[in-house]
């Protein structure tokens, strides 16, 4: 196995819902844009952020202003969010979670400012008004990869980690208020939103490469297809949708398969987790049918019936981890003992059946950037 280089800085984006006091989502991300920047921008600078538009107008993002460590990037995003808050008087609230749990399709619509002629396209290829566009958030990583043999090492780890890390971070169990049979649901869309097109998401598990060559020639092949139907606008790297892309341009990798959590801690702690386990040495599963059955596994249950293997996983990242990601791997150990966010709340609200309080103490997560437990 190839000895894995990580740097010590990376980046993140976060995304949020935006709603009312009663957590109805609201289309108005660029409003939201418009009072802290005095223009209807698709991204500003925002202090220690970068305020960002998303695909959907009820959510915005949160990118932190550099790369830095964990403890860095934490401190820019809360710093970022808080003032956020403050700039907005306090008149919205923003959830973390993989997807709104309340949302209806039409309380939400899409961005229409600059940029929305990359979405008209998208509509009209796979009719975006559906919840695997209008309603998934996530946390995506961004990873620096050095070299094209470290590049290619580190993507096929990812891949290799991408159920365990699925499994800990589901986040998204409600759909339209409804408890559903799945802790991670956003996948479940996710995975459907561009079927006619289906080497796009690959059903979100990428190819084990061999060469940085493979993974050109795939995006090709994306490119080739939607060349075909006209949408060459849409041939750049970002069009690939597996759960790990690499982004050539940033010279990072960057994981899209993981749920947005209900605090920045939490997604620092994610963070560690996969930082850590890229150095590790541990031996896993590469088989893709077998690493897509566990990807069901963990979409439908988060950490229920995995506990053995990612116990073993966290050992193995707790004995290589750096002194900074010790301070947040704790918090995934409990996640792994006590169950994934989706998990805890899908029991909370099977005892409570009041899933609006459930969102208050999520919401207040977040604000106080304490995770919910």
């Amino acid at each position: 196995m190839s000895v894995i280089t990580v740097g010590t800085k990376v980046g993140t984006e976060h995304e949020y819902s935006i709603n009312d006091r009663s957590f109805t989502p609201l289309p108005v991300s660029d409003r939201i844009l418009e009072k802290i920047h005095g223009s209807v921008e698709h991204e500003v600078d925002f202090g220690p952020v970068k305020v960002s538009k998303e695909l959907q107008k009820t959510a915005i993002e949160l990118i932190p202003a550099r790369p830095g460590t964990l403890v860095e990037i934490e401190d820019m995003l809360y710093q970022g969010l808080k003032k956020l808050y403050a700039a907005l008087d306090y008149r919205y609230k923003f959830l973390g979670l993989g997807m709104h749990p309340l949302l209806t399709l039409d309380q939400t619509t899409y961005w229409d400012h600059d940029e929305q002629e990359y979405y008209q396209i998208y509509d009209r290829l796979f009719n975006i008004r559906q919840h695997g566009w209008l309603n998934i958030q996530a946390l995506q990583i961004n990873v620096p990869f050095g070299d094209k043999q470290n590049l290619v090492a580190m993507f096929n780890r990812m891949r290799a980690l991408m159920p365990y890390l699925i499994a800990v971070s589901a986040a998204s169990p409600f759909v339209e208020r409804k408890l559903t049979s799945y802790a991670d649901n956003r996948l479940v869309y996710y995975r459907e939103n561009q079927k006619q097109i289906p080497s796009i998401t690959h059903d979100i598990l990428p190819e084990k490469l061999s060469s940085v060559d493979d993974y050109i020639k795939i995006n090709r092949g994306i490119y080739a297809s939607l060349r075909g139907c006209g949408a060459d606008i849409l041939c750049r790297e970002w069009v690939n949708s597996r759960g790990v892309i690499v982004r050539f341009s940033r010279g990072c990798l960057e994981v899209k398969a993981i749920d947005e959590q209900e605090c920045l801690k939490s997604d620092m702690a994610i963070t560690a987790f996969l930082l850590a386990l890229l150095r590790s040495d541990l031996s896993l599963e590469e088989d893709e049918s077998s690493l897509k059955s566990l990807m069901e596994e963990a979409m439908r249950n988060g950490t229920e019936n995995l506990k053995p293997e990612l116990e073993r996983l966290y050992k193995a990242a707790y004995e290589i981890s750096t002194e900074e990601e010790r301070r947040y791997l704790p918090l995934v150990k409990h996640r792994i003992k006590k169950g994934s966010l989706a998990e805890v709340l899908r029991w909370q609200y099977k005892d409570s059946g009041d899933i609006r309080s459930l969102l208050q103490r999520l919401e207040e997560a977040l604000v106080e950037n304490k995770p919910y437990l």
